[in-house]
């Protein structure tokens, strides 16, 4: 027999979204009322399974009363506010941060953003190339992940996830200061010489492909890597008792990588090295 527990029911807060009154559980954010009421709002730094950063500041809306635009992830809902997320304001902050992302960093591997800049006519070419890029080489260091932070958008998630939100391995941080800041391992090391267990929970979170599973990283560059040919299948991973959930992507009859279900309510869509990495043995047909 499974048990669910039901806990207290959140009161209803009523406000004012678009101009059309909704009602949101007590505790919600803006955006999550906005994903229930079927608003789309454009996000990259939150994540359902971290506490917002308020990062990128894509998600901002337009608050009465409120001086600044304010971010949707992190702002909760209150009674009798006032919300609008399509004003000329609103749109326009926007576009400007998705320029400057897009004139800075390589987004050709984040989901969605293509037709967010058409939807908001952004044009990242009008910084010029001049535009700061970090210019580096994806880092390839062991057979598991690989690193390309010319990718990264310093969204501190998988500084999160490494730290005291999930695994508590503090393995990720952030190395200097200003346009110099970049995500690194403790001291700039090698990843090979830190505290990283291979976990791979910084890439289950990473939304630009900053970081990545080596498989799909070699798919990609050979120009093999094909989502729409890919299948998922859930099931449950046999090395230990825990019960995580895993998430198999296959293409081609082989597993490519393997993410976890974030509503899960073992793991919230973390897992070990064995879990996450540990597949090849499924695919031994000799």
């Amino acid at each position: 027999m499974t048990v669910t527990p039901l806990g207290i029911p959140r009161r209803l807060l009523e406000f004012t979204l678009d101009g059309e009154p909704v009602r949101a559980p007590e505790g919600s954010t803006v955006l999550d009322a906005c994903r229930a009421a079927g608003k789309d709002v454009p996000t990259l730094c939150e994540g359902d399974t971290l506490t917002p950063r308020n990062a990128c500041r894509v998600c901002v809306v337009e608050v009465e009363g409120s001086r600044t635009l304010v971010p949707a992830c992190s702002r909760e809902a209150e009674p009798g506010m006032e919300v609008r997320t399509g004003t000329e304001r609103v749109r326009h902050s926007r576009k400007v941060v998705l320029e400057l992302l897009a004139s800075s960093v390589d987004l050709s591997t984040t989901p969605r953003v293509a037709g967010w800049l058409k939807e908001y006519e952004a044009e990242p070419d009008r910084f010029g190339p001049a535009a700061a890029r970090l210019g580096e080489e994806p880092r390839i260091d062991n057979d598991l992940y690989v690193r390309d932070y010319d990718k990264c958008i310093l969204c501190y998630k998988c500084v999160d996830a490494c730290g005291d939100q999930w695994q508590n391995t503090f393995a990720i941080s952030v190395a200097g200061r200003g346009f110099d800041a970049r995500i690194a391992v403790e001291h700039d090391a090698p990843l090979t010489d830190s505290a990283c267990v291979y976990c791979g929970n910084c890439i289950e979170v990473c939304p630009t492909g900053a970081l990545s599973f080596k498989s799909e990283f070699d798919m990609r560059a050979a120009g093999t890597w094909d989502e729409s040919r890919q299948s998922e299948t859930t099931t449950v991973c046999a090395y230990c008792g825990v019960g995580c959930n895993l998430t198999l992507h296959v293409q081609d009859n082989e597993i490519v990588k393997v993410t976890s279900p974030h509503d899960n309510p073992v793991t919230h869509g973390n897992l070990c090295i064995k879990g996450r990495f540990g597949y090849q043995h499924v695919q031994n047909r000799d």
